[in-house]
């Protein structure tokens, strides 16, 4: 007898709809799996066989076939093992096949016919929902994050033998009901800018990165609290509405690291090790999987000790930085993940760490410095809307006691100025802030008067500016002029966002 389930992979963060044909027929004893399986389904044969008969039901001593659908696209994981064993018992007339038809099973079988969690639930309950399936069924632990999509009734069963039961009697389970309601809180990190001491300048420049989205990079010598100020920029982001959380939510989901958490609310911030590969950087792998850029999306990347980074790693940031997006190609497949991320990144002056430090001399000679800052390439750096010197504290700001300004008044303002861009880019696609405009955006809200014309020219021809670093000054302009709630971009608003290019120089 022939039966057919419906299950799903997992290709990039969206799922495709798999098909699980099994055929029980005469003849010798076996299991046959074709489809393009990976290592993992295969040996989903042995784990389905033992878990059947630990679940009280008959294994078939037939010749079993078993086809994945579509023939051409990779399978993996141990997603299927649920999927292959109802298809079985389908087959072999033990349960009820009626609702194979309208749900999708997934799910991983433990040997006693339990089912483990498995990842990427949710982009496969949205992509039910999309095709219009009544159900789907998980495993028990899955049950509230695919419970997250709306309009889909989700059954969370922990057991093969359970799973029997609901397709008998269906009308005596009752959909899991996740509440999709997003409570809003702080960063499980607890970090404040109350606790940065001074450093206003460097504060000014984390809101500004804030309100508009831009990349900021942080230059001083050691202990001028550069990681401190870059760990609390998640802290007066806005916050996420609800189809963010949920792509960040997708994009863990797909990455196995959600947990149960249900529905993410803070906003990602990913510190990879700067011993970290390229392929673990923007993703890849044989079965492509998402990287740290796209673990940051719509949250922040920050690399700590940018110039140790391998020079070629960090090359692979220039189209994501540009796009919002990276594409990987495979022999087999292509897929796109999204990186539309801030980036935060942290370095010292020169080798040493000490160039232009007021207490402590520098012991690097110029040619090493230069060696130093070759590690950067210029269209890297041209890409960093905001490039900051954070100096040494002096010795009345490290002793004093007062706090200096919160996260939540700061944050008030950040998101203040991110309504104003909401309602700039509403007609828009894929431009939610300023830092994500393109030349066409810039030429209709970023238009200069002629004394903020002349400074800008002035600076092209000091700094020797790129025209991506000219764009650059204009986004940062505007959003300085957001948070001082100002229609036209004055020359003050100009000024302040050249100020911001010091590590550019002619080249």
């Amino acid at each position: 007898m022939l039966a057919r389930v419906w299950s799903a992979a997992i290709l990039g963060i969206d799922a495709i709809q798999v098909g699980v044909e099994v055929d029980v027929s005469g003849g010798l004893p076996g299991i046959t799996l074709v489809g393009l399986p990976d290592t993992a389904v295969q040996e989903s044969r042995e784990r389905v066989k033992a878990a059947i008969k630990n679940a009280g039901y008959a294994f078939p001593m037939r010749k079993i076939v078993i086809n994945l659908t579509p023939a051409d696209l990779r399978k993996e994981g141990p997603i299927f093992d649920l999927p292959i064993s109802i298809g079985i018992l389908a087959a072999s007339e033990q349960v009820e096949p009626q609702l194979l038809g309208d749900h999708l099973f997934l799910g991983e079988v433990s040997l006693d016919g339990s089912l483990r969690p498995v990842s990427g639930v949710l982009p496969i309950a949205a992509a039910a929902q999309r095709l219009g399936m009544v159900g789907i069924v998980v495993p028990k632990d899955n049950a509230q994050e695919a419970a997250l999509v709306k309009g889909l009734a989700v059954y969370g069963l922990s057991s093969i033998t359970e799973v029997g039961e609901f397709l008998a009697h269906p009308e005596k389970y009752q959909p899991v009901i996740a509440n999709p309601e997003m409570k809003w809180h702080e960063s499980e990190f607890k970090l404040d800018l109350k606790d940065v001491k001074g450093q206003q300048h460097a504060r000014r420049a984390l809101e500004i990165a804030a309100a508009g989205g831009h990349n900021l990079i942080f230059v001083g010598p050691p202990g001028s609290g550069k990681t401190l100020l870059a760990r609390r920029l998640p802290s007066i982001l806005p916050n996420m509405n609800f189809d963010e959380a949920l792509e960040v939510t997708r994009i863990h989901s797909v990455a196995g690291l959600l947990k149960g958490k249900g529905l993410i609310s803070d906003r990602p911030f990913r510190s990879p090790h700067h011993s970290a590969s390229g392929p673990s950087l923007v993703g890849g792998g044989s079965f492509p999987r998402p990287g740290e850029i796209t673990l940051a999306t719509n949250g922040v990347l920050f690399l700590d000790e940018l110039t140790e980074f391998k020079r070629d790693v960090l090359e692979f940031l220039r189209q994501p930085l540009e796009d919002g997006f990276v594409s990987i190609s495979r022999t087999r497949q292509s897929v796109t993940f999204p990186a539309q991320f801030t980036l935060v990144a942290s370095t010292n002056p020169c080798q040493c760490g000490y160039y232009g430090d007021s207490v402590q001399p520098c012991t690097c000679t110029p040619r090493q410095r230069e060696q130093y800052w070759a590690k950067l390439s210029g269209p890297l750096m041209d890409r960093i809307d905001l490039q900051v010197t954070v100096s040494r504290l002096k010795p009345e700001e490290m002793t004093r006691s007062s706090e200096g300004e919160s996260s939540s008044d700061v944050k008030t303002r950040v998101q203040t100025s991110r309504k104003i861009q909401q309602n700039r880019f509403q007609q828009e696609v894929r431009v939610n802030c300023n830092a994500q405009m393109q030349s066409r955006h810039l030429r209709q809200w970023c238009k200069l008067d002629d004394n903020s014309r002349d400074l800008l020219e002035a600076a092209i021809k000091r700094l020797g500016l790129s025209a991506r670093a000219t764009d650059r000054i204009l986004k940062v302009s505007r959003t300085i002029a957001d948070l001082a709630n100002s229609e036209p971009i004055q020359i003050v608003h100009v000024a302040e966002a050249v100020q911001y290019r010091t590590l550019d120089r002619v080249t």
